[in-house]
């Protein structure tokens, strides 16, 4: 199996801001491979194999001010969110945290909110097919 890329879904009031910070969707994609997962969004890049993903939900309704830019990092638990949308993105838990967000890897994330634009079928490409959409309720 060879691997699959995701494309992030571009909110036309995300481009700027993301422009400030060298994003385009020239730079910011998301690749996962039959035993990893690989998030580059910039200068950021986020790794995780596969068998360190321990769960994934569909969310949405994101703050503009809390995700537009460079990829942002939670103060309430340390998860790291790639956003160019506020629409809707795949929240990726992790069994051990990893690093991205920062180039030493000492701020390490136990999840990542990835706004690609086929959420779906991120989720069944890192193998939780079916997930829950918890973004319609929004």
């Amino acid at each position: 199996m060879s691997a699959r890329r995701f494309d992030f879904a571009w909110e036309p009031r995300y481009r700027l801001p993301a422009l400030a910070f060298g994003l385009t969707p020239r730079t910011a994609w998301v690749e996962v491979s039959p035993t990893e997962l690989h998030v580059h969004y910039g200068l950021w890049t986020l790794r995780s194999p596969l068998s360190n993903i321990s769960g994934a939900e569909i969310s949405g309704g994101y703050a503009f001010f809390k995700t537009a830019g460079p990829p942002h990092l939670s103060m309430s638990d340390r998860g790291i969110s790639f956003a160019t949308t506020s629409r809707k993105g795949l929240c990726v838990k992790f069994r051990d945290p990893v690093p991205g967000i920062d180039p030493t890897k000492h701020i390490k994330h136990p999840g990542a909110t990835i706004t690609v634009a086929d959420a779906a079928g991120l989720a069944e490409a890192l193998g939780f097919p079916g997930v829950a959409d918890s973004s319609a309720a929004r």
